[in-house]
């Protein structure tokens, strides 16, 4: 079995030093590197080519935000998933729309943290149903002050790959979006590939930005 290369993106050294610690007594993970900013961090990505990049979004020289979108858009495989000391961090969003693939509150569980980097390692997106859905309805507002194009239509989508667009924004996994629309969980996962593939997007906090922005889902009121 090839273990999930990880690199680690903290400006703490005894922040890394826990993570480390955690990671590396699991037999399939391995921790290929570290770095104290996001420049050195992507500089780390380009060099070592990890699975995964566990980014802090709060760091001198350069943020998790920027050095995620760099990352991102430089078209290298390695996937982040950005670490926040609050779960409302104003940053998240932006990090999460320059592409990374989940977020993870540092005082979290340490299962979570493992659970999140396989998770990501398999292509598919760390997406916490009382916390992500709670910063998208907070910050989803935000994109209409972005200097993005109109959003584009969701015309290229059937009726079926519509309502599990919609499902993704809350939060389900694919056994539970099969339960609610009574379909078997190999149909969802063909349908979020479709979604996916329509709109080249990588994977599904994309998808979730992608119907809040073309109005598909609204913001909560009152958040």
């Amino acid at each position: 079995m090839t273990a999930i290369r990880v690199l680690l993106v903290d400006d703490q050294p005894m922040i890394r030093t826990g993570f480390r610690l955690i990671l590396e007594a699991e037999p399939d993970i391995a921790v290929v590197g570290e770095a104290g900013d996001g420049e050195n961090g992507v500089e780390s990505t380009r060099t070592l080519q990890p699975d995964v990049v566990l980014m802090d979004i709060r760091m001198p020289r350069m943020d998790g935000v920027e050095a995620t979108r760099r990352i991102v858009e430089s078209g290298m495989p390695s996937r982040v998933i950005i670490l926040t000391t609050f779960d409302l961090d104003q940053h998240v969003h932006d990090a999460l729309r320059a592409g990374a693939s989940g977020f993870l509150v540092k005082d979290g569980p340490a299962d979570s943290l493992v659970g999140a980097i396989r998770t990501v390692a398999e292509g598919d997106a760390v997406i916490s149903p009382r916390v992500t859905r709670r910063l998208l309805d907070r910050f989803a507002r935000l994109a209409t002050t972005e200097s993005d194009p109109v959003p584009r239509s969701l015309d290229a989508l059937t009726a079926r790959e519509l309502d599990v667009l919609r499902t993704l924004t809350r939060g389900l996994s694919n056994a539970e979006i099969a339960a609610e629309l009574q379909v078997s969980e190999a149909t969802v996962k063909t349908h979020v590939a479709h979604i996916l593939d329509k709109y080249q997007l990588r994977d599904r906090v994309q998808a979730v930005i992608l119907a809040y922005d073309t109005g598909l889902v609204q913001p909560a009121t009152g958040t």
